[in-house]
Order: C-alpha cells, then structure tokens, then sequence
C-alpha cells in the first residue's frame, strides 16, 4: 500500500506514473453495463433490494454457471455481494468462531490473512511451490495441523491464484474438497479471476462440491472495481443464515451496481477481446522479465500477474519496489505483502495494463536494471 500511496503523489504532481501494481483493469465496464447504469440514473429511483440481491439478477449468474460450467445452479443459491470483500467477510463470520484455525496459501492475497486477523480468527499460511504444483494438498494441510497441535476449521483457496497466477486443477479441488468432508472443514474458494485463465481447465469447485462455498466477483473479467460488486454461491443450508447476517451488516448491495453487473453478463464478447489484451501482455512479459534477470517463481496460468524471484537484483523487494518506482516512475508490488516469510526475495507485476504501457514499463525497467 506504501507503493500505491507513493505512486498516486508522483501522478498528483505531474510524473508519467506506470502502475504494474494493482490489480485495476486499463478497460471499463462493458458497454452495456455502462448503458443500463445511465438508464437507471436517469429514472433516479434506486434504493434497497433483497440483501441476497435483485431475483434477475441471481437468475442471470445462475445462468452463467450453465454456459460456463455445464452445471444447473439454483438461483437461490446465489447470494450478491458488495464486491467479494463482502462475501469474504459473511463466509469467515458464518462458518467460524474466534480461535478458529483457517488455512491459506503462502505466498496469498494478504487480505485474507488481515480479515480473518481482525476476526479473532488464527491464520494458518502453508507455503506452496512448484514441489506442489503451486496448490494446496490435503497432506500439507494435516503437517500443518501437527505443527499447530490443533484441527483446522477451514480451508481457502484461489484459482487462479493471486500474486502467483497459479491454477488448482480438477484433481487438487476434488482432493481438498473431499478432505474436508470427511473432517466437518468449511471449504471456500475463491474465484474471482476465472475468465483469465491461460492455461489448463478452468475449474469451479461447485462441479466437485455442493458443500462448497464459492466467492467470486465483477471486478476483474468483467473490468468493474469501482463498482463494488461480486456473488457468492452457498450450500443450501447457509442461505438463510448468510441472508440475516447480510441484511444486519449491508442490507443490500447497491442498486445501481446490480443493474450494471446484471447487463454486464450480457458483454461477455467483448470481455474476452479484452483478455485477448492481456494475452498479448502476458506473452510479453513471458519473454522480456526472465531476460532481465526476473525469472518466474510460479507459472503464469491464470489471473494477470507475474510472480518473479528479484534475488538476483535485491535481498529487499520493498526497497527494490520504492527506488524503482523514485528513478523511472514504474510502479510494481513487493512480495513481503504476498509472503510474510519469504517475500523479501519476489516482485508481483500486474499486466492489467494497456499493451503500449507494459512495453514502455519493460523499456525503463531495462534501462534502469542496465545502471544498477
């Protein structure tokens, strides 16, 4: 977040800025998520809904699971959320107590770790690597509940993940999801980058899982951040208890943004010309970090980041992050915010950009490396 902060005071005052840092889309909501927006501002009636979100809307995401996935979803499984932080925080709030042990990955989204933290809850971060295929395994899981001497409460993943862009196949989400049946363990996916996958089968936990609780979001293939939008998918029992909890915490997403996302679903065409985009991007950096002395530490299968081991440039990515960002204006992420322990040593760089600013970042970046 220093990164960010530092970069937003460099583009106040009038430096070309690139950010290769957040994950914020270069391409705005569809066209026609955008036009249903404008047409509801102007009748200006908006207010409350269902907490659980507008019924068309619910419909629509269900319908997008069959298209997608081949699976017949029921709607009122369908819980609409003010983005997926929402979602995060009623899923962490439903199925656990405080104390409760929680696992994740490491490297991970650290606003996992910092929500369950502020939740009362223990976080449990389980290093994976290429010796697991980047994914969480069922043994590692009881390793880590050794070493705690206590039994985990629930598991979480992402697929694709975030900063690795790694991917758990069908295999791995079967296998944890069938682990924690077996134990009464609350499983949880995270699946807000699906539509970026590069590589490999894209695969819901809900075509493993009816016990699943599945999170997801508008923000990313469908460019909507700003909007703060997203959906869970829960068991049927947990309906109810989430819709309680949501009307006490929220009431109910906004209006406006349920409008947007529901016409959304319908952009879905050029949505993926603007993956097409991130391809190109992708292909880019595939080729020019490596030959700058910034392997990949993880494949990039999915989402739009690459994960880069920096120990040949730095035993400090913050420090590395900062001056890069103070001599050439490129902004990018250090990996201590992925990885408590190990982060010291790896960069995330985000390719959500436009293609012309990922080649004149690649370009400084170069140039930069070339003076060290």
């Amino acid at each position: 977040m220093d990164i960010l902060a530092e970069a937003t005071r460099l583009k106040a005052v009038g430096n070309d800025v690139i950010s290769m840092a957040v994950g914020q889309p270069a391409h705005p909501a569809p066209t026609a998520a955008r036009a249903a927006a404008a047409r509801a501002l102007e009748v200006g009636r908006l207010g409350y809904t269902d907490a659980l979100g507008l019924k068309s809307l619910r419909t629509a995401i269900a319908v997008r699971y069959r298209t997608r996935y081949g699976l017949d979803l029921d709607p009122q499984r369908v819980a609409v959320t003010t983005g997926s932080s929402a979602g995060f925080n009623l899923a962490f709030l439903q199925l656990f107590d405080p104390g409760d042990l929680v696992v994740i990955t490491r490297p991970g989204y650290p606003a996992y770790r910092n929500i369950l933290a502020a939740l009362g809850l223990k976080v449990v971060e389980i290093a994976v690597g290429a010796e697991t295929g980047h994914a969480l395994t069922p043994s590692a899981i009881e390793a880590a509940e050794r070493d705690a001497g206590a039994r985990v409460a629930g598991v979480l993943i992402a697929s694709p993940a975030n900063p690795t862009g790694a991917v758990h196949d069908r295999e791995a989400i079967a296998a944890l999801d069938a682990w924690c049946a077996d134990r009464g363990v609350a499983f949880i996916s995270d699946e807000i980058y699906h539509g970026l996958t590069w590589s490999g089968e894209e695969v819901t936990a809900l075509s493993v899982s009816d016990r699943a609780v599945v999170i997801n979001s508008f923000s990313k293939y469908f460019c909507m951040t700003g909007w703060r939008i997203g959906w869970m998918v829960l068991p049927e029992d947990l309906v109810r208890p989430v819709e309680c909890l949501a009307q006490s915490l929220y009431i109910s997403p906004p209006e406006l943004s349920q409008i947007a996302a529901e016409a959304a679903l319908t952009g879905t065409a050029e949505m993926d010309a603007v993956c097409a985009g991130y391809r190109q991007n992708r292909t880019l950096l595939a080729e020019r970090l490596p030959a700058l002395g910034l392997p990949f530490a993880a494949p990039m299968d999915g989402a739009f980041y690459a994960w880069v081991d920096a120990s040949g440039h730095t035993n400090d990515s913050m420090a590395f992050a900062h001056q890069m960002l103070a001599d050439i204006h490129v902004a990018a992420t250090p990996g201590r915010d992925f990885d408590p322990v190990d982060g010291a040593r790896y960069m995330r760089f985000s390719y959500a950009g436009s293609h012309d600013e990922m080649k004149t970042a690649l370009d400084r970046l170069e140039g930069w490396l070339g003076r060290r």
